[in-house]
């Protein structure tokens, strides 16, 4: 956090990308780094949420609210153990006052979008489509990463360690209720095979 190699990294990578900012380009940013933000996040979760239930997708729905909300109760628990401050610059951009280690929005995106990208992928069959949604969903990421960084927010281990976080916490929800399904299957199975009449020969 103070003077290894990573955190000279971070320091550069901040300072190279401050520099070189635009109008223009911070125009940009800041309507990419949104899709990461709070309001719209939620948003959509409860859009997905809602959809779900009427589908009676079930296990999705359980999914959707354990990756999501869980995660990003997780990551305020990694701000609050890591309290890394925010880059600093003279004119800053965006000033925030809250923790910066892992990214918030990114940690997000990775969540939501993933999970999206997952739900859809068990929905089609076309393997081509199954690598245009994965190509989108991490297209999405990568941007709203690289956003925190150009805006001066985050430091690239912010957003290195939000996308690597999210993906371990999205793989564990996603295997723990595949895991709870699973079960209940067999479950079920087990006890139509108890209720189920002998036939003699």
């Amino acid at each position: 956090m103070t003077g290894d190699p990573l955190a000279v990294i971070d320091k550069q990578v901040a300072t190279w990308f401050y520099d070189r900012t635009t109008p223009a380009l911070t125009t940009v940013m800041q309507a990419i780094t949104s899709l990461g933000a709070a309001p719209v996040i939620t948003g959509i979760t409860l859009l997905t949420f809602v959809l779900l239930l009427w589908w009676r997708y079930w296990y999705q729905v359980l999914a959707l609210l354990l990756t999501v909300p869980g995660g990003m109760l997780f990551n305020v628990l990694l701000k609050s153990a890591f309290a890394r401050q925010r880059p600093t610059f003279e004119n800053p951009i965006v000033t925030l006052t809250s923790d910066s280690f892992p990214s918030g929005h990114t940690m997000a995106a990775t969540l939501l979008y993933g999970a999206l990208a997952v739900f859809v992928i068990l929905a089609i069959q076309a393997w081509r489509w199954r690598v245009l949604v994965v190509l989108v969903a991490w297209l999405v990421i990568l941007l709203v990463g690289f956003s925190r960084i150009y805006l001066g927010t985050h430091y690239l281990s912010d957003v290195l360690a939000a996308i690597a976080a999210g993906i371990a916490w999205l793989a564990l929800c996603l295997t723990a209720v595949d895991t709870f399904r699973r079960r209940r299957l067999a479950a079920r199975s087990s006890e139509s095979k108890k209720e189920s009449p002998i036939h003699l020969a």
